[in-house]
């Protein structure tokens, strides 16, 4: 099974949320950390500001991105079926090699700010190729943001429809020796625990 450009594409879009974050909360100035806090009992609209950012348009529409693809990516992953059926005999944890891959290339570009346009030019560029180069690689769910949710990947060396072989296996949770339900999307195995 291929994930759809769409799918792949939310989930790619969905592990940006941390330097959506870090971009937004880059975009506040400083000055509005110093202004009193808004309450119920003492507000007053010519002292509060609901959008602190000084460019609100990109800031918010790189959030709201990354927040909708985020979840758009946790339904995709829900709605798998699976309808294969593995047998693990003996597995081992990986570590997450895609951090190791892109952290030289977050932290190039942990220099761009909204205030530069030519910069974010650089990097959608930046995040087109990375796109096209994890999906066509079959390695779209080799994501960070997976790990926060619990999700972790193993190498595993399983019987999958009556032939033994070695596999990647992403499962939500923690992995024992076992039977498991399956779906193959690129080059993984999804595991869900049989009912």
């Amino acid at each position: 099974m291929q994930f759809r450009l769409a799918a792949a594409l939310s989930i790619f879009v969905g592990s940006y949320l941390p330097l959506a974050i870090i971009l937004a909360v880059q975009d506040i100035p400083h000055v509005w950390w110093g202004r009193p806090v808004c309450t119920f009992t003492r507000f007053d609209v010519t002292q509060c500001s609901f959008i602190p950012f000084q460019h609100p348009g990109y800031a918010l529409t790189f959030l709201v991105l990354a927040v909708l693809s985020t979840i758009i990516g946790k339904i995709v992953l829900s709605a798998i079926a699976f309808p294969h059926e593995v047998t693990v005999t003996s597995a081992r944890a990986i570590p997450n090699e895609i951090i190791n891959y892109t952290f030289p290339y977050v932290v190039a570009f942990m220099g761009i700010s909204y205030a530069e346009p030519e910069k974010l030019l650089g990097f959608l560029v930046f995040l087109i190729w990375m796109f096209a180069i994890t999906y066509k690689s079959g390695q779209i769910l080799m994501n960070p943001l997976l790990l926060i949710f619990g999700w972790k990947l193993y190498e595993v060396s399983a019987v999958v429809e009556g032939e033994r072989r070695d596999i990647r296996v992403l499962l939500h949770g923690r992995l024992t020796a076992g039977q498991y339900n399956a779906q193959r999307i690129q080059d993984f195995f999804i595991l869900a625990e049989e009912e």
